[in-house]
C-alpha cells in the first residue's frame, strides 16, 4: 500500500472521529435542557452513523460519516411542579442523554481517534526513514 493512501485512511478515521466527539459533546451540554413551555419536547439526543465509502482519489475504502441522526428513545419524566415546562400534574420531560453512555462513548472515540494518529506517526517514521536512506 502506499504511503499516501495510509495517511488518507488515518485521517479520514480521525475526522469521522473529530465528528463523533463533536455530537457526544453537544449532547453533555444539552443533557439538562428542558422544553421551554408545558409538554414541550427537551433536547433530544444525536447519535453518528458511519460508513465506508470508495475514495476516487485515493483508490481506497475510507469511514465517513453517514448521519447525524436522533435518538428515538422516550423521555424521562422528573417531577418539579415549579418548573415552567411542568404538565398539568408536575412532571417535566427531560432529555434522553445518559451521561455515562455518552462518556463511554467519548472513550471509545478518543481510543479511535489516538489510534488513527499513531498510524499517521508510525507512517510518518516510517517516511521520514526512507528519505534519511535515500541521502
Amino acid at each position: 500500500m502506499d504511503i499516501s493512501k495510509a495517511l488518507d485512511i488515518s485521517s479520514a478515521g480521525m475526522e469521522a472521529q473529530t465528528s463523533r466527539l463533536r455530537v457526544i459533546a453537544e449532547n453533555l451540554a444539552n443533557q439538562d435542557t428542558t422544553g421551554s413551555r408545558p409538554g414541550a419536547d427537551p433536547y433530544r439526543r444525536k447519535t453518528v452513523t458511519f460508513a465506508e465509502a470508495l475514495d476516487p482519489v485515493a483508490g481506497v475504502a475510507m469511514v465517513t460519516v453517514k448521519q447525524i441522526g436522533k435518538d428515538m428513545s422516550d423521555f424521562t419524566m422528573k417531577y418539579d411542579p415549579s418548573h415552567p415546562a411542568a404538565n398539568a400534574e408536575g412532571y417535566v420531560k427531560m432529555p434522553n442523554v445518559n451521561s455515562f453512555v455518552e462518556l463511554m462513548d467519548m472513550r471509545e472515540a478518543e481510543r479511535s481517534y489516538s489510534a488513527n494518529l499513531n498510524v499517521m506517526q508510525v507512517t510518518r517514521s516510517m517516511l521520514t526513514r526512507t528519505i534519511d536512506m535515500l541521502k
